[in-house]
């Protein structure tokens, strides 16, 4: 059955995985909860000159100097507002530090591998190959991106830029 999308839904214990819920505009997205650090509240980011639109800039984190994604530039979804709701998901990526700007973040949720759906192949402001799935939980539907294979992409640049 190669239908199904090679998904980190396949736990050892079979009880299905955690993913953070996250809004961008109208819609939810879900990630991977292994790979999100902590939380936090927007900030002011100091911006990098001739950086993508969609990279807001960079703030220290604790002495680390890190990327801040602004995913609703990134995909398109108007203008970003930044209000008491905004918050930065810090992500670890592959031992790489990095912040992604969301609308909010609503909870964990934890989905088996029977309420993981192959998305359907359509033309969205979102590359497919960034899609795990759409998770459903009761009346909920969350859009499952693999944030890995996301933010390492050449078009994010922000992951082996030296190594090109």
């Amino acid at each position: 059955m190669s239908t199904q999308p090679t998904t980190k839904t396949d736990n050892h214990d079979g009880s299905g995985s955690e993913y953070l819920a996250f809004t961008l505009g109208s819609e939810e997205y879900g990630i991977d909860i292994l790979k999100v650090q902590e939380i936090r509240g927007y900030e002011a980011v100091t911006r990098i000159a001739n950086a993508p639109e969609f990279i807001k800039g960079v703030i220290n984190l604790r002495g680390i100097i890190i990327p801040v994604v602004d995913m609703r530039i990134k995909f398109k979804l108007g203008t970003p507002t930044y209000d008491q709701f905004t918050v930065v998901i810090i992500l670890n990526i592959g031992g790489r530090i990095m912040g992604m700007v969301v609308d909010s973040v609503s909870d964990v949720t934890t989905l088996t591998p029977d309420q993981v759906k192959p998305a359907p192949e359509m033309g969205t402001a979102f590359n497919s190959e960034y899609l795990m799935g759409l998770g459903t939980v009761d009346e909920r539907m969350l859009i499952l991106i693999d944030i890995d294979k996301l933010m390492s992409s050449s078009e994010m640049g922000l992951i082996d830029r030296m190594a090109a």
